[in-house]
């Protein structure tokens, strides 16, 4: 509203009368930041800066108060830009220390709302109470003392209050003594006529040691009697025992190596289940190449067959040409015509010699043929066997996932995409000694999930599972990208020289969805396998 104004307060009451915005608060709050009040006592602002008129860098307030014998200047400059006050007294620097100590000796006090009341504290002024009212008129018109003797007074008071407390705790103790030691008189002469008792208890007491001392001291000589009696017992049940001890430990030891063959099979079954998949997919590939090599040895008899009749008739021929020729004059023309016969019958006999060749291969690559499938039936036979034992293990460790296995084989057409069987079953080690490292880091719940391409399938088969079967199985999917060919970070020769000798998905084969998730989830693409050399140098890895 204005950038400089000077006010000129009269004796009496002051009023100053303006529409609003003519900047009657303007002065109220230089008022109040003049004699070192804060923007909290004001209630409009939180900094000094903000009460400087906008468009202005800083401020100034000067206030002449009346004093005997010199009237006191204040002055303050508030900055905008880093909200600071520079004070001075009678235009000389002073700190806000000063200032405070000059205005309090006057008796000035604006953080009173019943000396300096702004209109944004009306609100808070009312809801002071009566004791907080008179505390702060004591403060506003009274001599500085006064506050202060009142607060003592108020002090001396509660002191009072406690003593009488104390006075009256005191009494009441008091007489509850007096009653105690009343009561104390009777526990007195019961305590006395004790003590009597007692004397004489304890002189029975001193005679009782020597007739005890017979009764322990035969009772002593019998015990030692049964403890070497116990001894010789003892040592005689040992004895006895000895055999049975033996036979525990044996029998223990025993089952420490079952257990351990227990882990090789089901690791060799994992083994054999995997390779009889591969040969019964050979084995058939076999019968295929068998059925091939029939197709071409028919087709090498029946060429044989014409051979042997164009031999046959070239023998027959060449005959009636000697036949002829023997019966004919000599003559020179004929020469040629029986070199192209001798040449002919030697290509015919040349041909014959590879045919037989060709059917001697053909003969033994049957035999070997036949062979290869008899052995492959036999195998096949076995790893059924041991398939089945592979899932008699399932069954008889988890339940549910072996009934929820019998399921699945009977309804695949029901899922869109490729479903594998539990990884326990899919996993095929290239070295059951090597079975260890992938139980170790695979965890046992995904070891018995079964792995699905698609996530909707899995969902499905799980529904169906825990809704309807009301089955606990486990399920993963594998990821939409397959990571089943995913690089290791650094190639396996780098690490040779730590004992490092392959990664951990080179040790088994499994189907390309159940490769895909243990690549994502357990990284046995970029699992290092060590071995004893790793161990001694783990500081150096």
């Amino acid at each position: 509203t204005y950038d400089v104004c000077e006010v000129r307060p009269g004796p009496n009451l002051n009023m100053i009368v303006g529409a609003n915005g003519t900047g009657k608060s303007s002065i109220v709050c230089a008022i109040c930041l003049g004699l070192a009040g804060k923007p909290s006592f004001i209630g409009r602002a939180d900094k000094v800066g903000l009460f400087v008129k906008q468009g202005c860098l800083k401020g100034v307030v000067e206030i002449e108060l009346s004093k005997t014998p010199d009237n006191i200047i204040i002055t303050r400059e508030i900055q905008v830009v880093n909200n600071t006050s520079a004070w001075f007294i009678n235009r000389k620097p002073a700190t806000l220390k000063t200032v405070e100590e000059q205005i309090a000796a006057l008796n000035i006090q604006v953080d009173n709302l019943c000396q300096f009341l702004p209109q944004d504290k009306v609100g808070e002024f009312a809801k002071l109470s009566k004791i907080e009212l008179l505390e702060a008129t004591e403060k506003s018109i009274g001599p500085p003392e006064m506050y202060q003797f009142h607060c003592e007074l108020k002090n001396f008071r509660e002191k009072e209050r406690e003593l009488e407390n104390l006075c009256r705790d005191k009494t009441n103790s008091l007489e509850k003594m007096k009653q105690r030691i009343e009561r104390y008189k009777q526990d007195v002469e019961r305590y006395h006529e004790r003590k009597r008792h007692l004397d004489l208890i304890e002189m029975l007491e001193r005679k009782r040691p020597w007739v005890e001392y017979e009764n322990v001291r035969q009772q002593h000589e019998d015990v030692k009697q049964n403890r070497d009696q116990a001894k010789e017992e003892l040592k005689n049940l040992k004895e006895l025992q000895a055999p049975v001890t033996k036979k525990i430990q044996e029998t223990e030891e025993y089952s420490k190596s079952l257990d351990m063959e227990i882990r090789d099979k089901a690791t060799e079954i994992k083994d054999i289940s995997q390779k009889c998949k591969q040969k019964q997919d050979a084995l058939e590939m076999k019968d295929k190449q068998i059925e091939e090599i029939h197709q071409a040895l028919r087709m090498k008899k029946d060429e044989e067959m014409d051979r042997q009749r164009k031999i046959h008739n070239t023998h027959k021929m060449i005959e009636e040409w000697k036949n002829e020729l023997n019966t004919m004059v000599v003559c020179d023309n004929l020469q040629p015509q029986t070199d192209a016969v001798n040449n002919e019958l030697k290509k015919l006999q040349e041909e014959r010699a590879n045919i037989d060749s060709d059917i001697s291969d053909l003969t033994a690559e049957k035999m070997n043929q036949e062979r290869e499938k008899k052995r492959i039936i036999d195998r096949l036979g076995q790893l059924n066997n041991i398939m089945n034992m592979k899932e008699e293990n399932l069954k008889g460790r988890f339940r549910d996932t072996h009934s929820a296995l019998m399921w699945l084989r009977k309804n695949k057409d029901k899922f869109k995409k490729k479903v594998c069987e539990p990884m326990m079953l899919e996993i095929n080690m290239k070295d059951n000694r090597h079975a260890k490292y992938v139980e170790n880091h695979v965890s046992a719940n995904d070891m018995r999930a079964f792995v699905f391409e698609s996530q909707e399938d899995m969902e499905m088969f799980l529904a169906e599972m825990r809704d309807h079967q009301k089955l606990r199985v486990n399920a993963v999917c594998a990821p939409a990208e397959s990571c089943a060919e995913n690089l290791p970070t650094r190639p396996i020769e780098e690490l040779h020289r730590y004992g490092f000798f392959s990664y951990l998905r080179e040790l088994f084969d499994a189907p390309r969805p159940v490769m895909s998730y243990l690549c994502s989830q357990y990284r046995v693409h970029d699992v290092p396998v060590g071995t004893e050399k790793t161990r001694n140098m783990i500081e150096r890895v």
